[in-house]
């Protein structure tokens, strides 16, 4: 099937509304089919058409000076090679239900691409899936290593269980400054470790980590002192805050996290900030780093967290901080 390349784009006739009719090439126009550069290569390159004057690895070359054209064909590529119809927009591609195409079915995911030393603006992020599901499609990240490989994640916003902001049968009770800890008297199987607060020193002391002395202190539970001068919770915090910068945004999530009546711990071990139980289980459910929603964070690293996750059968959550609160954002390796 021949095509034409005018500098900008690659048409094919009026025998080109095959393509589109049949397998969801292309935009229809009044003479035939518009392609995408992508459309246009993937086609070439299986010799359903052949461009006048171009060979794969010349019309390859016209279109390489585009911003990240290489990452967007191999995932283009590669989801058609999966059974999939491929569209351009409205993010990087929407793709087809296996079997349905333009003008007779509906797309199912919207994808952005991403290579893996692009950063992830959770702002952004989020604003591209709230608007996806207001679609009723599903967010999908397509991201291409060095090696030219690639992996994709669905991308979620989590809804917490309801919120829970009481805390039964815990009593008021004082706990002494040690360092940037707090050490609380209390026998075991006490009201604060039942309800999954503190580490035990030993037969009568709790010692509580700053999270959890921060949240118990803004409830009116705990009253912090230093020998026998009380601290305020705005001067623990400064405090703290000295020797953990991640602490402000970790007091939030791990606030937001409680009052939606989940048990936070230290994710240390996992490489987070947090392991979350959710009820009486035995084992965590799933891991939550704090993350502040105008910065930052690299894919790579994001990719190491979900596989940690994954490794460990939990969940990879990160808690995205601004003013309004805290959005959860799971991201969640998949095979399309």
């Amino acid at each position: 099937m021949k095509a034409t390349f005018d500098g900008t784009a690659v048409r094919v006739g009026k025998e080109g509304r095959i393509l589109y009719e049949q397998s969801g090439y292309g935009r229809l126009e009044k003479d035939g089919v518009k392609l995408s550069p992508q459309e246009a290569l993937y086609l070439l390159h299986r010799q359903k058409i052949d461009v006048t004057g171009y060979n794969f690895n010349t019309l390859f070359s016209e279109f390489a000076d585009q911003r990240n054209f290489l990452r967007s064909f191999l995932v283009y590529r590669d989801l058609r090679e999966r059974g999939y119809v491929v569209q351009t927009g409205p993010h990087d591609f929407r793709v087809f239900k296996r079997g349905e195409k333009p003008g007779t079915g509906e797309s199912l995911y919207l994808v952005r691409v991403l290579s893996e030393r692009d950063p992830i603006w959770f702002e952004k992020l989020i604003e591209e899936v709230v608007a996806s599901r207001n679609m009723r499609k599903q967010y999908v990240l397509a991201v291409v290593d060095d090696e030219e490989e690639l992996t994709y994640y669905e991308i979620k916003l989590q809804k917490l269980a309801e919120p829970c902001n009481y805390l039964p049968g815990i009593s008021p009770t004082e706990a002494i400054l040690v360092g940037k800890s707090a050490m609380v008297m209390a026998p075991a199987h006490s009201d604060l470790e039942q309800s999954g607060f503190g580490k035990r020193l030993d037969d009568e002391r709790l010692m509580l980590a700053p999270v959890e002395l921060l949240y118990l202190m803004g409830k009116g539970i705990i009253v912090l002192k230093k020998g026998h001068t009380p601290i305020t919770t705005g001067e623990y915090f400064a405090l703290a805050c000295e020797t953990d910068a991640e602490l402000a945004g970790k007091d939030k999530v791990y606030s937001e996290l409680r009052g939606h009546n989940f048990t936070p711990r230290t994710g240390y071990k996992f490489g987070h900030h947090f392991r979350v139980y959710c009820g009486k289980n035995v084992h965590s459910d799933m891991l939550v780093h704090a993350v502040e929603k105008e910065a930052p964070l690299p894919m790579s690293v994001i990719s190491r967290s979900v596989r940690m996750a994954h490794s460990v059968k939990k969940k990879m959550l990160f808690g995205a901080v601004h003013t309004n609160g805290i959005q959860f954002v799971e991201f969640a390796r998949i095979k399309l």
